[in-house]
């Protein structure tokens, strides 16, 4: 059991050291700076003027449709250097799974490209 808990002791040992950073960051931040808020300070920022509806109000769709264009490019970035660096060493089981995956992309752009995603008015 001691085996174990010897492995584990070294990401216990950095949580410990990550908190103990964090704490005295915002500790001594606390301590240094004169704290001063005022009601610009303390307000919320929305694109440098007042909010002017509820934050809980619809967004068009098209919001989510280039939130879905940005998942879309950013896996394939993500997933294709890696698979390009060990393309010798995976294999055709690994070309053919990479073609499956960059055709479920294809599929998914070519849905945002029909919902009018990438036309702005």
């Amino acid at each position: 059991m001691s085996d174990i808990l010897r492995e584990y002791l070294p990401i216990l040992i950095f949580l410990v050291v990550a908190i103990g950073l964090c704490l005295a960051m915002v500790i001594g931040s606390l301590v240094v700076v004169k704290q001063r808020p005022d009601s610009e300070k303390v307000s919320a920022y929305e694109c440098g003027f007042e909010a002017f509806n509820d934050s809980r109000g619809q967004f068009d769709v098209r919001f989510y449709l280039v939130a879905i264009l940005f998942i879309i490019f950013d896996l394939e970035v993500a997933f294709l250097f890696p698979w390009a660096v060990s393309l010798g060493g995976i294999g055709l089981f690994g070309f053919w799974s990479m073609i499956v995956f960059l055709g479920v992309l294809t599929i998914g752009f070519v849905y945002e490209w029909r919902k009018g995603a990438l036309e702005w008015e």
